[in-house]
């Protein structure tokens, strides 16, 4: 059972733009400067800002709803929002664990403000998270094979 794909990406698509406002204009209230996710991935990856985006835009649209719907959906608990809220949780501690170091903002933005950085990127997973879930809604479960009339 998976969510339909379409309303998965759909869930994405308003996620992430949600998430890059919230990132563009709250952020700046809790931290005193946008958090620039585009920037961070852009020096991962050669220095281009464009490029940056581009991988922000893939993950957040494509490959995050695409994993969530086929690997991640069918094993979280929950009404559709909830398993949205978790896998955008699960997103929040890898992208503070693992991402966040390696684009030089330290372990759970230690570098780029701290709790107060990590809380603010925590908001805005969430609420990727839960547009996702939302959006996605309910598994649908695979039309039955037609019989073929052979005995």
């Amino acid at each position: 059972m998976k969510p339909n794909l379409t309303k998965a990406i759909l869930g994405g698509l308003v996620g992430t733009v949600m998430m890059t406002m919230m990132m563009r204009f709250v952020a700046p209230l809790m931290l005193g400067h946008p958090m620039d996710i585009a920037g961070m991935l852009a020096n991962m990856m050669g220095g281009v800002w464009a490029i940056g985006m581009a991988a922000h835009l893939m993950n957040g649209v494509v490959i995050f709803p695409l994993v969530y719907a086929f690997l991640v959906f069918r094993y979280l608990p929950g009404p559709p929002l909830l398993r949205g809220v978790i896998w955008g949780a699960v997103l929040w501690v890898v992208a503070e664990a693992m991402i966040m170091p390696m684009a030089g903002a330290g372990f759970f933005s230690s570098e780029i403000g701290g709790t107060k950085a990590a809380a603010a990127a925590l908001m805005g997973h969430l609420v990727y998270g839960a547009l996702l879930g939302y959006i996605a809604g309910t598994a649908v479960t695979e039309a039955p094979e037609r019989a073929t009339g052979r005995a």
